[in-house]
């Protein structure tokens, strides 16, 4: 096998062995989880594999081509381990797994088995079941630039480059009163345009909800209170008192980059990029057909 050493080949050829699987588990936040399906827990590479988990693994496929390692990973929901609220607020989604073939009389035996992420998690009677997918799925991803009027870039990204804590393009705010999760209202912290926020950043600063972002579909104005709509409700429960930060939003149009970010220079689409009406049109009789403008 690559990567193994001596110790641990000669261990898996004598015939009688110790082994387990172990599983560390990343969240986009930095938070780490350790599994393992041993019955005591294990330690190394700074991370504690726990055997009260109840983590298991099935059959992993990988492959030396392009295609996509599979794996899938069964589990049951514990207070201690992996909690139901929080596979709900989607904190798990993407994080970044290893998994190690382990001598567990001697960790220091071992063998990477799979490096990847979480893939779709779903539910079902007091557990759950994880997608693994291997490090080749960040491949299918679409590569290059796409031609479009628009700006493609996000706005504050390293295309875009606009600083969003400059004062006037963010405000953190309590939370003031909320409705269905999608509706939240907080108090009008005066100095920003109605609309302002449409299609900006609502990120959650504590509480339960703590770390999710969603994006603003609607921003208005009443009563001294500032009303926020979000596209989609937000995967956690967001309480009155909580602590919210909000950016402005972009249309990705050039004509917001100029006069809303004055970042035209760093303008990301293609505004004179004709459109479909222009390019079915054909020759008339009596028209002057040179190829300039049709304006």
């Amino acid at each position: 096998m690559s990567g193994i050493s001596a110790e641990f080949a000669a261990h898996l050829a004598s015939g009688v062995t110790s082994l387990c699987r172990c599983w560390a588990v990343t969240r986009r936040d930095g938070v780490v989880y350790g599994f393992s399906d041993h019955d005591m827990n294990l330690t190394f590479e700074n991370v504690v594999f726990r055997a009260d988990t109840g983590l298991s693994a099935g059959a992993l496929e990988q492959s030396s081509g392009l295609a996509v390692d599979n794996a899938e990973a069964l589990g049951a929901l514990s207070a201690d381990a992996l909690r139901d609220e929080d596979i709900e607020a989607g904190r798990f989604d993407g994080a970044a797994v290893v998994a190690w073939l382990v001598n567990f009389n001697d960790v220091s035996q071992r063998l990477l088995l799979f490096r990847g992420s979480l893939g779709e998690i779903s539910r079902q009677g007091g557990g759950f079941r994880a997608e693994l997918r291997g490090l080749s799925d960040a491949l299918n991803q679409p590569q290059g630039r796409v031609y479009q009027r628009p700006c493609s870039a996000v706005l504050g990204d390293a295309r875009c480059q606009f600083d969003l804590s400059q004062v006037g393009y963010v405000a953190a705010l309590d939370v003031v009163a909320v409705d269905s999760g999608r509706e939240i209202s907080v108090a009008d912290p005066g100095g920003f345009a109605l609309r302002w926020f449409e299609n900006g950043a609502l990120t959650v600063l504590d509480g339960m909800a703590a770390g999710l972002s969603g994006v603003v579909k609607n921003d208005r104005v009443e009563g001294g209170l500032r009303l926020l709509e979000l596209w989609q409700e937000l995967r956690a429960e967001l309480a009155v008192g909580d602590q919210i930060q909000i950016t402005a939003g972009c249309d990705r149009s050039p004509g917001s980059c100029q006069l809303k970010f004055n970042n035209f220079n760093n303008f990301q689409g293609f505004p004179h990029v004709p459109g479909e009406d222009w390019m079915l049109t054909w020759p008339r009789a009596g028209s002057i057909n040179d190829g300039g403008s049709l304006t």
